[in-house]
């Protein structure tokens, strides 16, 4: 099980880089193009991978109301670590507004939070194998899909921060690394702590979710026109049917 649990974190974080740094290597019109593609994907693959697995393993381990209210809690503590990312870069930038805009030389605070992203997504994917074979490989697809949109929006940070090409692709590499010990972790003692596991897939189902609704549809909001929305619900649908089939296949 810990082989299949390495695996899967190389191919979903590890392998989101460099599906990302592949993507930044096309030309400009083409990534554009295909980045909301990849957005769309992504929030289908969270939201059924929340929806459709994490969410009724915990329903399955523990009270309904505790589930809920470690959701609820989850969203919340998710929003204040954003805010305290955004708060730390914009008191680093020397901001005087209220209004925080995305600026350059934000380098080290996003390999920093890409760490601590990818460890956490290392303990999630752990807990999920630990549960079911399927349930595992979902969660791992997931994390893949919503990665390599993240990973190219991190790659242009750094290269707007001055880090050369090769150095941008080797700090994020290294940065996507941190799945593993997340993953070890999350193997060796969740095993142990039984009790605990419901609840972390509930926190892992916030997590999916925030991305999800916080981050990603927003941005797909910017795509106003009618073909646009139908391609979005299209790739929103096929992420959610990718988690779906993992699960037929498990209980197949």
């Amino acid at each position: 099980m810990l082989f299949w649990i390495i695996f899967f974190c190389l191919v979903g974080g590890v392998g989101g880089v460099v599906a990302a740094a592949s993507v930044l290597a096309l030309r400009e019109e083409l990534r554009r193009s295909l980045l909301p593609l990849l957005l769309s994907y992504a929030t289908g693959t969270l939201l059924g991978a929340a929806f459709l697995g994490l969410l009724p393993e915990s329903l399955e381990r523990a009270a309904p109301m505790a589930v809920s209210t470690t959701i609820l809690v989850g969203i919340l503590l998710f929003f204040l670590l954003e805010k305290l990312v955004i708060w730390h870069h914009c008191h680093a930038e020397i901001c005087h507004s209220e209004i925080c805009e995305v600026h350059g030389h934000a380098g080290p605070l996003i390999l920093i939070g890409g760490a601590l992203h990818h460890f956490v997504d290392g303990f999630v994917i752990a807990a999920a194998f630990l549960i079911s074979f399927p349930l595992g490989v979902a969660a791992a697809l997931a994390v893949f899909a919503h990665e390599i949109p993240q990973e190219v929006g991190d790659f242009a940070i750094l290269l707007d921060s001055g880090y050369p090409t090769r150095k941008a692709f080797l700090y994020n590499l290294l940065s996507a690394l941190a799945i593993l010990p997340g993953a070890v972790i999350g193997y060796a003692y969740l095993e142990d702590m039984q009790a605990a596991v419901p609840y972390v897939l509930a926190l892992s189902a916030a997590s999916f979710i925030y991305i999800a609704m916080a981050d990603l549809v927003p941005d797909l909001h910017r795509h106003v026109a009618l073909s646009a929305t139908g391609r979005q619900l299209l790739l929103m649908s096929a992420g959610i049917g990718s988690i779906a089939i993992f699960h037929l296949i498990g209980l197949g």
